[in-house]
């Protein structure tokens, strides 16, 4: 699995979602459940992942929507 997105926005975690359902790319969100320990601040960000092998197609999709921007870099390190 690959990095795909970082954000603390929710909206946009439910956005990338819908796109990559709809397109039948599998990604997992993780740290969903951070919220808990961290009190609710939305301090840690959510990631989304997909499989490495579909990573240029979610990128092309959600590029298309108009998120590009929020995209992770290929071969950025975590705290890129």
């Amino acid at each position: 699995m690959e990095e795909l997105l970082r954000t603390n926005d929710m909206v946009l975690i439910s956005f990338v979602e819908s796109i990559l359902n709809e397109a039948r790319i599998a990604h997992l969100v993780f740290d969903q459940n951070m919220s808990v320990i961290e009190g609710s601040l939305g301090i840690l960000p959510r990631r989304v992942l997909v499989a490495r092998d579909r990573l240029d197609d979610a990128r092309r999709l959600l590029t298309e929507a108009g998120i590009g921007p929020e995209l992770r870099r290929h071969g950025a390190a975590p705290d890129d």
